[in-house]
């Protein structure tokens, strides 16, 4: 990836590119709406995180309600081969 962006620059030498002209076309540094996307990207990740934060707490959760037992499955239930 790195031999790309050299390649780039040195083709943007060839062409008479600055430097800082060769950033803003690499990097998209005139971007108008980077406010507006940053906002976007914040609201996708906290709504993201939201729904992950409530898959791992219903995996999480209890098996047995509070205030029973765990089995009720004995063993005098299973027949004994002899």
């Amino acid at each position: 990836m790195m031999k790309d962006f050299i390649q780039l620059y040195k083709i943007g030498k060839e062409l008479g590119l600055t430097k800082k002209e060769m950033n803003t076309v690499l990097f998209h540094d005139k971007n108008k709406n980077r406010v507006i996307l940053m906002i976007i990207f914040i609201i996708l990740f906290s709504i993201v995180g939201y729904f992950m934060v409530l898959i791992i707490e219903t995996a999480i959760s209890n098996t047995y309600p509070s205030g029973t037992k765990y089995s009720t499955v004995k063993l005098k239930d299973y027949d004994r081969k002899k």
